[in-house]
């Protein structure tokens, strides 16, 4: 019996193709693991109306961790037009099955490593290493949403904050509502996480990313939590900031930054710039990792236009690999396959179209086994 039983998500589009990338990696490094195919995706959305089937959630519950490829996400008119005949006008609604996994098995940290390595010429500088901590459960995409308002929501709303009472006079079906939800253990755990990691990897400060000035209680909870949670960790620093001028000293002074912590959102803006700054959305990887599961993913979409040419890059496929292994506790490999990595992006004759190359998905896989 294998060591470890790992979900295989390749999902959407390219995330076939850089799913193939991670296999021939893992066959080469040997690890001692089974790995258990999981349909997740917009196929199963269009034919059965549910992108999450129950039966993959079933694998999940019996696997160590899930790899994952990639996903199609529509919004909602879109999804239900592209529902099968015979499953339309029947209530169905299309949500994320990312977001579900997340939210179903409380995966709440979102680790999101962005790490510019030597000789890729996309960085825009080669010093720059962020770790971004996006609590990944809570705030605006909860999926707490209304639309139309319904009349008893909009007067107990009116009721309880005045400032409600100058939508009175817009009709229920012009007016939807997301919740932002922050609560204390939400932001206590995930801010927790990025000390931690700071503590363990001797990052010098954490920065909270927010917005408290403007959004008094949510962010004002996640700054109190910070605060209380910094004390534990004196040798740390921590830094506060508002979202949008942070993104502004990112551009300015990205090597300032080590580990950053926000809330769901506001991680998601954070990290994609982040991952900009050293390549592009082809070298940023992440994980979803809760207290007992996890889930590691490239964040680029399934750009289906690329679907089966084997042209995308698969390193934020392969990243996302190494964090599973350190994840595993699989040190040692998941250091060689870094250094691997590093070493073919450091040589640079083997890349694919968005780095300047020619190379396809497969030759990257194949350029790091033979560094491993």
């Amino acid at each position: 019996m294998a060591k470890y039983r790992i979900a295989w998500m390749p999902g959407d589009g390219i995330g076939v193709d850089v799913m193939e990338a991670a296999h021939i990696v893992l066959d080469a490094l040997n690890l001692d693991a089974e790995y258990i195919p999981a349909e997740i995706g917009w196929e199963f959305w269009c034919q059965a109306g549910d992108p999450l089937p129950q039966r993959t959630i079933d694998i999940l519950k019996t696997c160590t961790c899930g790899l994952f490829g990639a996903i199609t996400s529509k919004p909602k008119d879109e999804a239900a037009h592209e529902l099968a005949p015979e499953l339309k006008n029947k209530g169905l609604t299309y949500h994320s099955p990312i977001v579900g996994l997340r939210q179903l098995f409380d995966l709440y940290t979102n680790l999101r490593p962005c790490k510019a390595y030597p000789g890729n010429p996309l960085n825009y500088r080669d010093d720059i290493d962020l770790v971004i901590f996006r609590e990944n459960t809570e705030g605006l995409y909860s999926g707490v949403e209304f639309h139309p308002l319904p009349d008893d929501l909009r007067a107990s709303l009116t009721q309880f904050n005045p400032r409600m009472a100058r939508f009175d006079d817009v009709p229920g079906d012009e007016i939807a509502i997301s919740l932002r939800v922050i609560t204390k253990t939400g932001a206590q755990r995930i801010i927790r996480q990025a000390f931690e990691y700071a503590r363990k990897y001797d990052y010098p400060t954490v920065t909270l990313v927010e917005k408290p000035n403007v959004l008094r209680e949510t962010s004002g909870l996640m700054t109190r939590e910070a605060r209380a949670v910094a004390a534990e960790y004196p040798e740390i620093e921590l830094w506060e900031t508002n979202i949008d001028a942070q993104m502004m000293w990112l551009l300015k002074n990205p090597n300032d930054y080590g580990v950053i912590v926000t809330s769901n959102m506001f991680g998601d803006i954070v990290s994609d710039l982040s991952a900009q700054l050293v390549g592009g959305l082809g070298f940023a990887s992440s994980g979803n990792i809760g207290d007992h599961f996890a889930v590691f993913e490239p964040t680029h979409g399934s750009a289906p236009k690329y679907a089966g040419q084997y042209k995308v890059n698969p390193t934020a496929m392969l990243l996302a690999t190494k964090l599973m292994l350190d994840w595993l506790g699989e040190t040692k490999l998941a250091q060689t396959l870094e250094a691997a990595i590093a070493a073919v992006i450091a040589e640079g004759t083997v890349r694919t179209y968005d780095t300047g190359g020619d190379s396809s998905t497969i030759d990257v896989a194949h350029a790091v086994v033979s560094r491993l």
